[in-house]
């Protein structure tokens, strides 16, 4: 611990944003970096408490509380409050394989159970931990490190997410040849298509793409298995498959109206537009675009911020997001306390965007869609609403209860839905045969990962479900540790 004092000498300090005049005008990350100095004061605040509850990586009343990958991250603060630069990259990759994708979109549960912020703001870890890796490859420290030998087995590893590059980077690291199916033609998954550019660039996912191609992984793109490539000839070309597809079947909304034009989930719309932007910087016009429309997004969440966030570079008229929970607390409520995750009311990047073009946060709370009207031509022109109540039912379970008199039109010529992720696709998993559970994941024990078809796991969200970037980083290297058993009957794999 390099100043025991350190977290009552100084206070916390965020990297600085581009202004929103000036970021909506293009598709760069927004976030500014610290300098060196003020990343060693911002280290020297953390407390190095007895028991590290930042790196706990525990469910706690429905969310994580710490970090679900247990980060040492008091070790690297320390190191890199004294310099030791190189040191503190060392200890962070020991535990996450991905610090550059975490470092930009996890939700920080780790800073949600520092300790400091017991009395007050917590250490700046997430942006700690992304200095530490993105100075590792400015320095040249992030070198290819192949394997010295390999065990002469193969595995296919079923989607290029977080989860899947996660297992992939840690079966390849015992030696075993490890191939990657992506049906899209970049690798990434959720990575590549499912977040802004402006919040992960795709160059930082292709340079660490690129990184493990160089170990030895082996990319394969426009393949989906099941599909393309039968599941029964990954069963005989691989001594072990891993399943790591994501939960990619997007909720939809299906309310009178629905069948409208200009209605998308939100899930088709970012993935068009990121392509669009890499294939041709939007010149294509292979995009569903926003500019001079007004926008209504059903969603409150990070999905639903990264429409609001895309449609406002698009160039919309308006926009407005649907929010069907209450207005959350400025400060932790009783029922949330530290060391959960702090359930508190924020504005993210799209809605600062939206409050400095008009104004306000563009999110509606407490407001349930009840059906989208449409022209003559069939093109939605909007979407009636009506205000609701949480109250229990006779099971004592909270459901939404209208509140008369208060319906309402919302003028829109673009909707977006994003209502989060219902599971995996069926394809693949019918074809294997594998398992389900009653929310139609793969059926996997956490902690085991094997399918109920011998060889076969499943890891990320197509098994636990919609999750966290952090979690899914967490699954692929636990499903990479069991399948290395699975094969070579014992492990060294953490």
């Amino acid at each position: 611990m390099g100043q025991p004092t350190g977290f009552m000498e100084y206070k916390r300090e965020l990297v600085s944003d581009r202004p929103e005049s000036e970021r909506i005008k293009d598709w760069q990350e927004f976030h500014r970096r610290l300098s060196e100095e003020q990343l060693r004061t911002q280290g020297a605040r953390c407390m190095n408490c007895g028991i590290p509850y930042c790196n706990s990586g525990v469910l706690m009343n429905g969310g994580a509380s710490g970090c679900p990958v247990n980060n040492l991250i008091p070790e690297w603060n320390d190191l890199v409050y004294r310099g030791l630069w190189q040191d503190a990259l060392d200890r962070l990759l020991k535990t996450n394989n991905f610090p550059e994708f975490t470092g930009r979109v996890c939700p920080a549960p780790c800073e949600g159970a520092c300790t400091v912020g017991l009395v007050g703001d917590p250490v700046t870890i997430k942006t700690i931990e992304q200095e530490i890796i993105d100075r590792g490859f400015d320095e040249g420290w992030m070198a290819p490190s192949p394997p010295r030998v390999r065990t002469g087995k193969k595995v296919a590893v079923v989607g290029s997410g977080p989860s899947g590059l996660a297992c992939a980077a840690q079966l390849n690291s015992v030696g075993h040849s490890v191939t990657v199916f992506e049906r899209a033609d970049r690798i990434g998954g959720l990575l590549m298509y499912g977040i802004p550019n402006m919040k992960l660039d795709k160059n930082v996912v292709k340079r660490r793409v690129d990184l493990m191609a160089a170990e030895g992984v082996k990319f394969v793109t426009n393949t989906e298995v099941g599909k393309d490539y039968p599941a029964n000839r990954l069963l005989e070309e691989f001594d072990a498959v891993v399943l790591c597809g994501g939960a990619t079947k997007g909720r939809d909304l299906p309310i009178e109206g629905r069948e409208a034009k200009g209605i998308h989930l939100a899930m088709e719309f970012l993935r068009a537009n990121t392509k669009s932007l890499l294939d041709s910087n939007h010149a294509d016009e292979n995009f569903i675009n926003a500019k001079g429309k007004n926008v209504i997004v059903i969603g409150g969440g990070d999905t639903g911020t990264d429409c609001v966030g895309t449609s406002i570079r698009h160039g919309c008229k308006s926009i407005t997001q649907f929010e069907i929970l209450d207005k959350p607390p400025l400060g932790r409520a009783p029922g949330n306390p530290w060391p959960q995750f702090p359930r508190v009311y924020k504005l993210d990047y799209g809605q600062e965007e939206a409050e400095a073009l008009w104004g306000q946060d563009p999110r509606q709370y407490l407001i349930q869609s009840k059906r989208f009207v449409s022209d003559e031509t069939g093109r939605v022109t909007g979407i009636e609403t009506v205000q609701i109540e949480w109250k229990k039912d006779d099971s004592g379970r909270m459901t939404p209860v209208e509140v008369p008199g208060t319906e309402k039109f919302w003028e829109a010529d673009l909707v977006l839905l994003a209502m989060g992720f219902l599971g995996p696709e069926d394809q693949l998993l019918s074809q294997l045969g594998v398992d389900r559970d009653a929310r139609s994941n793969v059926k996997a024990e956490y902690g085991n990962f094997e399918t109920s078809v011998k060889g076969v796991f499943a890891a990320g969200d197509m098994r636990r479900g919609q999750s966290l970037v952090v979690w899914a980083i967490n699954e692929g290297r636990a499903a990479a540790r069991e399948c290395d058993r699975y094969l070579m009957g014992e492990t060294q794999l953490p």
